[in-house]
């Protein structure tokens, strides 16, 4: 009869326990996003004013007033639900990586303020710290809880959260964000050029 030491039975086990996990990795991760659309949704139930003002704000876990907001504070209060700061982890980030950043607003060093307020920023940590998923043009490909970006024109960014909501002809998923009517829900997926889709589920990237 084989026999197996102590270390061996460890290593074995923990093998078995690392199998067990990455097998329901992709069925927790869809979980999560789709958790992550629903939150997103309970926003729109809010009464939001679009305010692209500038606010000095507590750090970490810092909020713009409940009642004010841009398209960027709907992803920054989605992730909130589950106790992820992206005011925290994006200025960590920048504090160590500040050149990887863009550079549009005349600034030397991050501030905590408004830098995760800024959808340029957030897709740079997007794409560092998520995954970065193909643009397309088929529906099929954004999923609920995707992150997209968007460019309105002349340069001007956009973003918004893929909900769990389908359209009416079931062809494509809503899109949760705040374009300047407050935090809403909106048949807008291909309205817009899409310049980034990205999914960031921290502890559980693929």
């Amino acid at each position: 009869m084989q026999s197996f030491s102590k270390i061996e039975i460890l290593m074995k086990a923990t093998a078995s326990l690392l199998l067990f996990y990455l097998s329901i990795l992709p069925a927790f991760s869809q979980y999560f996003q789709r958790q992550l659309a629903d939150s997103a949704f309970l926003l729109t139930k809010e009464e939001v004013t679009y305010d692209p003002s500038y606010f000095s704000i507590d750090y970490p876990g810092g909020d713009v007033p409940a009642d004010r907001g841009v398209c960027t504070d709907v992803i920054i209060r989605a992730y909130r639900y589950f106790e992820i700061d992206l005011q925290k982890l994006l200025h960590e980030d920048m504090k160590e990586n500040f050149d990887l950043y863009p550079d549009r607003w005349g600034l030397n060093k991050p501030d905590k303020n408004i830098d995760h307020r800024r959808v340029p920023n957030l897709m740079k940590f997007f794409s560092r710290h998520g995954n970065t998923k193909k643009i397309s043009d088929k529906a099929e490909d954004y999923a609920p809880g995707d992150i997209v970006c968007w460019d309105l024109g002349n340069g001007t960014p956009h973003i918004g959260i893929v909900s769990s909501v389908r359209t009416q002809d079931s062809s494509r998923y809503y899109i949760i964000h705040n374009i300047g009517r407050g935090q809403e829900l909106s048949d807008c997926l291909f309205d817009f050029r899409i310049t980034g889709h990205y999914v960031f589920k921290l502890g559980l990237q693929e």
